[in-house]
């Protein structure tokens, strides 16, 4: 998992995570796109932000993957000049049991139903 960096990014600890912060965040396609690249990645692992292709500008990126940190949805740090991503599954799972797996669920069930 995520451990400190000389650059620290400001995250919301589990208790202040809120509900309506992180539907609005899950709520974009190209932020759900992040977390279900995350989700399907192993428990613990993590990815570059670069390694997450999404069809917009680099500024429109670095917007999404910020409200996703700053809802508590995803945990960042820096090693070197990447900036490292993880899904925060476990804190997302405390405070919402199901909420990530059914939106994922019904992400899937659309994706597959538009085609």
């Amino acid at each position: 998992m995520l451990t400190a960096s000389a650059r620290p990014l400001e995250h919301p600890a589990r208790e202040e995570i809120r509900l309506e912060a992180v539907l609005h965040a899950l709520a974009d396609p190209m932020r759900l796109q992040v977390v279900r690249t995350l989700a399907a990645m192993g428990q613990g692992e993590e990815a570059a932000c670069s390694a997450i292709d999404l069809a917009v500008s680099k500024s429109t990126t670095t917007h999404h993957f910020r409200v996703l940190r700053e809802a508590g949805v995803i945990a960042q740090i820096y090693r070197g000049t990447a900036k490292m991503n993880a899904l925060r599954r476990q804190d997302l799972d405390a405070l919402f049991p199901g909420l990530l797996a059914t939106v994922l669920n019904a992400d899937a069930a659309e994706r597959e139903r538009i085609g």
